[in-house]
């Protein structure tokens, strides 16, 4: 892991809050509706809480959140008083220690190393309950590129390597979706 757990996300936080749109808010809201109703959901990379928390608590779920930034976190615990928020890097974290019946990682995958984001994807397989559902964003492809905030190396493993990945953890890849800004998401699914 890199000496800021954040992956140089705290350093841009007033850029990365001011900049975030509603982008995701539409696939997220499909995804929530397959989570049972009032079921607990973990958001992964979770910002501020915005449009992602605030859309699954829209839906009826119960959220919990991760971020490593301390200035997310911060800005988030204002925002969502009443939904408990760990301020520690995702591939990490002990995921409050309980099963969730659905977990999300908008935006966070991608920002990972590949051994972090086969990590995160093992983690999440081990707190989810059976039928418990994984949703994450990443280009289909495989590729590489700098985030426009950060300039750090971002990568998609690419839809083949994140199929193994989620089978190797025990979840399977039903659906693939995309946002009204064009965005790929991977829908799976704990057996």
């Amino acid at each position: 892991m890199t000496s800021d757990p954040s992956h140089g996300w705290d350093a841009v936080a007033e850029a990365f809050m001011a900049a975030r749109s509603n982008t995701g808010a539409d696939v997220v809201r499909r995804w929530a509706g397959q989570v049972p109703p009032g079921g607990a959901v973990v958001d992964l990379g979770c910002g501020f809480g915005e449009p992602i928390t605030r859309t699954l608590i829209e839906a009826g779920l119960e959220v919990w959140a991760v971020d490593a930034s301390p200035t997310l976190v911060a800005e988030y615990r204002r925002r969502f008083p009443d939904c408990p928020v760990a301020c520690e890097a995702a591939e990490a974290s002990e995921l409050f220690g309980r099963r969730f019946d659905g977990a999300v990682a908008v935006g966070l995958m991608f920002l990972l190393p590949e051994a972090d984001q086969r990590r995160l994807i093992a983690r999440v397989a081990g707190a989810l309950v059976p039928g418990g559902r994984f949703l994450f964003s990443a280009p289909q492809q495989e590729c590489e590129w700098d985030d426009l905030l950060t300039g750090r190396l971002s990568r998609s493993l690419g839809e083949a390597a994140y199929r193994g990945a989620l089978q190797a953890a025990g979840l399977t890849l039903e659906d693939g979706l995309t946002d009204a800004g064009g965005n790929h998401y991977f829908d799976a699914v704990k057996a």
